[in-house]
């Protein structure tokens, strides 16, 4: 209630200093106005101790404001002995005060506003850096200060692309632990100075728990020698048998190797099935503490054909390689800055796909920062693919799923069912569909096991992606998307998982 007052006092104060200095010079009218000044600035200086900001912003706000009473009264003094020229000057700077200074004092304390923005039970903010900020291009930090102050925020520079890019623009603000249920109510402060393009929430990631089952036997023969692909069902309702008879009876060559980037939870970079196939840019991501990202990295790109464990859809290790960034971490939790910096060392180290089984529920109708980073990854001419989730539910309301521009995976069962845990993608652009339950791939320690999950689904579309780049290397997320869907295969539920990837008919439409 007191900090409420914090305008009102302001004002009266002022009104009251003006007087004093107007009635100087008759001692009764002086006295009585005094004594008013200082009961207005006692309750003004108590709105103040009472508000809820930090004590170097308060005496921030208190040199500010006593200079400014100073400053106005000493002004209106000089002029007090014309009466007419005085009171119209008085009446313009109310009238200032009511069109805008009033609004001015209102975002002093920026917790003081109405708290308009919901965030959802369901979501849950980074610790250590709750909100991404872009700031308008002519601003710079320092612009904002006067609401940072105000609830004690650090910050630092949240994004460091290699080109020009949008991303320089963003912040990540950490807050307080006091603070940390103001977090709508700082949104809205830091939207109503003008001075910010986007905010949005830095949320956590949390990898589902993964489900594991008895693996489907595949029925037909491969051709190759790595003796589990027996265990590839996926083989069989992808028509991998096809695809190999139609690369060894096209000779076809690669014109470059294609780098599929896993971003997740490392990668075993000295697996037996996955060494020759990788290529590692950080040797802090070669490792797995959990096994999610080498069992989606095996998906992609196990090595086929050395006598070793399971294949890929390349049948040979001139086509794709894999390489790991690891944003998530051995416990499969990551913040969607930390994915967004992953997803930018990917296009900076010249992934040709940035393959990411992760995500979750989105706070905002909006991702600013994701759609800012999709972008600049697209121009570096990389494709994006992402898991529709695990929940069940309608993946428009899950990141990065819901983004334009890149492809969304569902997961399907053996008999081309939308699995039950997959999330629908109806209302999604560029959406596919891959086998996702009971998948067997590698682990790390030269171990396979199987797991299921969009997270599985999403790595067999990456991995034909690359083998497609690296025979059409400048193919766009469009191009491609356009090449799958229309070479693949309606599922039972076509409308609520895309077309099933046929890895033989859409090399068939690249290599034409």
């Amino acid at each position: 209630m007191l900090t409420a007052l914090y305008p009102i006092t302001f004002i009266l104060s002022l009104s009251t200093l003006i007087a004093w200095f107007y009635f100087q010079e008759k001692q009764t009218l002086s006295s009585f106005v005094s004594k008013l000044f200082f009961g207005s600035f006692l309750t003004y200086l108590l709105s103040l101790g009472f508000s809820e900001a930090t004590l170097n912003y308060k005496c921030f706000v208190v040199g500010r404001d006593l200079f400014t009473m100073g400053l106005i009264a000493s002004f209106f003094s000089f002029f007090r002995k014309n009466t007419l020229l005085f009171f119209a000057m008085l009446a313009g700077l109310y009238g200032l005060f009511a069109s805008k200074g009033g609004s001015i004092l209102e975002q002093t304390f920026p917790q003081q506003l109405e708290d308009t923005i919901n965030v959802d039970t369901e979501i849950e903010l980074a610790k250590d850096g709750e909100l991404l900020v872009e700031l308008k291009s002519a601003s710079i930090i320092t612009d904002i200060g006067f609401v940072l102050d105000a609830y004690g925020i650090t910050y630092e520079k949240a994004f460091s692309p290699k080109t020009t890019s949008t991303l320089e623009d963003y912040y990540l603000l950490n807050i307080p632990d006091r603070y940390q249920s103001q977090v709508a109510a700082i949104q809205k402060a830091l939207n109503q100075t003008g001075l910010v393009e986007w905010v949005e929430q830095n949320e956590v990631v949390r990898l589902s728990p993964l489900e594991t089952g008895s693996t489907a036997k595949a029925e037909k023969q491969f051709g190759v020698d790595d003796p589990e692909v027996s265990q590839l069902w996926g083989f069989d309702v992808m028509g991998v048998d096809v695809l190999y008879k139609g690369l060894s009876k096209s000779k076809i060559k690669p014109k470059s190797k294609a780098l599929v980037a896993i971003l997740d939870t490392g990668v075993d970079a000295k697996h037996e099935d996955l060494a020759a196939n990788f290529k590692s840019i950080d040797q802090r991501y070669d490792t797995d503490n959990r096994g999610h990202g080498t069992h989606c990295a095996g998906i992609a790109a196990a090595v086929s054909n050395n006598g070793i464990g399971i294949a890929s859809f390349a049948p040979s290790n001139q086509f794709v390689q894999v390489t790991s960034i690891q944003v998530l971490s051995g416990f499969g939790v990551g913040t969607q800055k930390r994915i967004i910096d992953g997803m930018i060392l990917a296009a900076d180290s010249g992934a040709d796909v940035i393959s990411m089984s992760l995500g979750g529920m989105n706070s905002a109708s909006k991702q600013k920062a994701y759609e800012d980073v999709v972008n600049y990854c697209t121009k570096k001419g990389a494709i994006i693919v992402v898991a529709a989730g695990n929940s069940n539910r309608d993946a428009r309301d899950f990141s990065p799923a819901n983004l334009a521009d890149v492809i969304t995976v569902t997961a399907i069962d053996a008999d081309l069912n939308r699995a039950t845990f997959s999330n629908y993608v109806t209302d999604i652009e560029m959406t596919l569909a891959a086998p996702g339950v009971d998948i067997f791939s590698t682990i790390p320690g030269n171990k396979y096991a199987t797991f299921s999950g969009t997270s599985m689904a999403t790595p067999y579309v990456s991995g034909l992606i690359g083998m497609l780049k690296s025979i059409q290397p400048d193919l766009t997320a469009k191009e491609v998307y356009r090449i799958l869907h229309q070479s693949g295969k309606d599922t039972k539920a076509v409308n609520e998982t895309g077309r099933l990837i046929q890895p033989a008919k859409a090399l068939e439409l690249v290599i034409d």
